[in-house]
């Protein structure tokens, strides 16, 4: 089939496109700037064209010749974006009528109980939807809560106010019960609509395996993230408004966000019938399976992710280009580079050579007084040194490090075995500057766990510019050295 995708630099579109693809389907992408999609790995595999859903014209060349369209815009953070959602769906409802369409796929958001008030975020899900069924195309709306993936801006406020506050006082919705479902089981449903037969013209609620709170949500994700049980006391006097200030100071995900999620969150999300099994039937994950995919947990493996893939497990759980820069958690980075008057294979000795009786090449007292500490709360220290004095392998100890990948004359990285509240890597790379000499780059990068993490990193902090700057500089130094007298000299001053 020939699929048209809105939205494919979002959080859903970006992963549902590679997925629509794998599954034998072309791809057409509808976006206001190509260049955002530059560097989005599956580009390549689709068709880019650029309209504005805003504008009736510019949407004609976009749906020529398309059989199932997917609505996946959302103008949240915009001041007035039920405005803008609701011209936007009744312009694509009219082109895929004009086009011949035979199928729009539309993932909306929970209904809210007969009764209720629905939050402003809500309601426009909700007319958006109606916009589209009451058009001449079979449609399909698919409702969704709270979607458990990393990127997913729900799940980065449950995240980070899980991480980052072991007590806290909460609204009083955090007792309203939620079905969240993995992004793997949303992408699941909107793949195989698009298979739909024509008579399907309606909305279905989807929803995962459990129903939970969401204070229950936050319990279970610290487990499941090797935090300590939080302590959550609900007051009542929190209004929607005050909670979505407390979100934004809290987290990093942005108040424009955080209100209408948060206005959102004081009605129960549950779904009310499972109609959709009967078309796409299959299992959906547990919050805890859908948690660990998100944030990496991978429970029949001896050793964690590398800190590159470490949001996730497969293609759906992993970050994307386009994802905002405030989700997938809490990642602190200090990166360094300088330029070598040396070769690469120069440069290169000198690297694979860190560690053990050669040292750190900075500050040596610093590591040995780490290193004592770390033995003294239980850790390795530096006791387990290196097995061979020029040559590293993959898998093996290096100190209180490990040997997580190498490619031999140009990266190093190392993941950090002692004992710290989080995860830590220090990646080293060598790469020439085609005027033979090198560069060298080094990172250093930590995955904090809980507010204990956070706290490491500051305490640490003052003194990177003196450790891990003077062995960028060391380094540097002693690939120098060997070029001009044919020995590696290097200063740990």
């Amino acid at each position: 089939m020939h699929c048209l995708v809105t939205g494919a630099t979002g959080y859903i579109g970006g992963r549902l496109v590679p997925r629509l693809l794998d599954a034998g389907h072309r791809v057409r992408c509808l976006t206001r700037s190509a260049g955002r999609m530059r560097d989005l790995p599956w580009v390549a595999r689709a068709e880019v064209v650029e309209g504005d859903l805003t504008d009736p014209a510019s949407l004609r060349a976009a749906f020529d010749g398309v059989e199932v369209a997917y609505f996946l815009v959302h103008s949240l953070g915009v001041r007035d974006f039920e405005d803008r959602d609701r011209a936007a769906a009744a312009n694509f409802a009219a082109a895929a009528r004009a086009a011949g369409v035979s199928r729009i796929v539309y993932l909306g958001g929970p209904e809210p109980a007969p009764g209720d008030r629905p939050s402003a975020h809500l309601r426009s899900r909700a007319e958006v939807g109606r916009i589209l069924l009451a058009g001449e195309v079979p449609t399909v709306v698919l409702r969704a809560p709270v979607i458990i993936g990393s990127g997913s801006a729900s799940f980065e406020m449950l995240r980070y106010l899980t991480e980052r506050l072991p007590v806290m006082v909460t609204p009083r919705w955090v007792t309203n019960r939620i079905q969240p479902i993995a992004i793997r089981d949303v992408l699941r449903y909107l793949v195989g609509a698009a298979t739909l037969p024509p008579e399907v013209h309606r909305g279905f609620d989807i929803g995962g395996a459990d129903v939970l709170t969401f204070a229950e949500m936050m319990q279970r994700y610290a487990r499941v993230a090797g935090l300590r049980r939080r302590i959550i006391v609900p007051l009542r006097p929190l209004s929607p408004w005050l909670s979505a200030h407390w979100v934004g100071l809290v987290t990093p995900v942005p108040n424009a966000i955080a209100r209408p999620l948060v206005a959102s969150l004081v009605h129960e999300a549950v779904a009310r019938e499972t109609d959709i099994e009967r078309y796409l039937p299959g299992a959906a994950l547990g919050f805890d399976e859908a948690v660990r995919l998100a944030v990496g947990k991978i429970r029949d493996a001896n050793v964690e992710t590398r800190w590159s893939t470490a949001a996730g497990r497969d293609a759906e759980a992993e970050p994307l280009p386009s994802d905002p820069a405030w989700s997938g958690g809490s990642v602190y980075v200090d990166e360094r580079s300088r330029p070598v008057d040396a070769p690469v294979d120069a440069l290169w000795r000198v690297i694979e050579g860190v560690g053990g009786d050669n040292g750190w090449y900075s500050f040596p007292l610093a590591w040995s007084v780490r290193g004592w500490l770390d033995r003294l709360v239980g850790g390795v220290g530096l006791r387990r040194g290196r097995r061979d004095r020029h040559r590293l392998r993959v898998g093996e100890a290096l100190d209180w490090w490990r040997v997580e990948e190498i490619t031999p004359g140009s990266l190093l990285r190392l993941r950090a075995e002692m004992r710290v509240p989080g995860r830590a890597w220090l990646e080293m790379c060598a790469s020439a500057d085609g005027a033979g000499r090198s560069v060298y780059r080094q990172r250093a990068v930590f995955l904090p766990r809980g507010l204990a993490g956070h706290a490491y990193w500051a305490a640490v902090l003052p003194f990177h510019g003196i450790v891990f700057a003077g062995m960028a500089r060391n380094i540097a130094r002693g690939a120098e050295s060997t070029v001009r007298d044919g020995t590696t000299s290097i200063d740990e001053s």
